[in-house]
């Protein structure tokens, strides 16, 4: 017969530095590498707006579908339900200054990077990065579902435009590198 422990695993070691369940998942996502986007889009009044995300997912092929989570309250997020649009701009090895840009908050950062936004292209999403992305995908707004402090959101991608050569900015244990795993940047 097989004991209770055996079938649930092991008992987790008494520890005196435990943390909060929050705390230890902070701690256990941050060596969870994954890689760098900023996801764009534009208001009702036509201003950009953006944030850096790094959690994204490809959920399905057919028809092309991605998953992304962004924090309630935020202007991004406004922006992105106004619209009913977003573009994804994943980020090259040389774009760290716009991911840590986008992930500060600053009010002038569509003031320091190159972007551009056709509003007459029906396809769309939001500003694109040119400069700093490897590939973007313009993304059309789907299903919605509250989970937490945070709404997850289904989108459609409706283009998807890549420049090969430009290796991929990756992030993990608060350390940006590129991908293929290179030199810290």
């Amino acid at each position: 017969m097989t004991e209770l422990s055996q079938l649930t695993g092991p008992k987790p070691p008494a520890d005196p530095r435990r943390t909060s369940v929050a705390d230890g998942q902070r701690a256990m996502m941050s060596h969870f590498p994954t890689g760098v986007a900023i996801l764009t889009a534009v208001d009702h009044a036509g201003m950009p707006r953006g944030m850096t995300i790094s959690s994204l997912c490809s959920v399905s092929l057919e028809p092309p579908t991605l998953l992304v989570c962004l924090r309630s309250g935020s202007p991004t997020l406004e922006a992105v339900l106004d619209s009913g649009r977003f573009a994804v701009n994943l980020l090259h090895g040389a774009a760290r200054p716009a991911a840590a840009l986008f992930a500060s908050g600053a009010p002038d950062r569509f003031d320091r990077v190159h972007w551009e936004h056709d509003s007459a292209d029906p396809d769309a999403g939001g500003p694109h990065l040119f400069e700093d992305a490897h590939a973007i995908a313009d993304c059309q707004v789907g299903q919605r579902h509250r989970s937490g402090d945070h709404l997850v959101v289904i989108a459609r991608v409706l283009r998807v435009t890549q420049f090969p050569g430009r290796p991929e900015l990756v992030y993990g244990r608060r350390e940006y590198r590129t991908w293929p795993v290179g030199e810290n940047v």
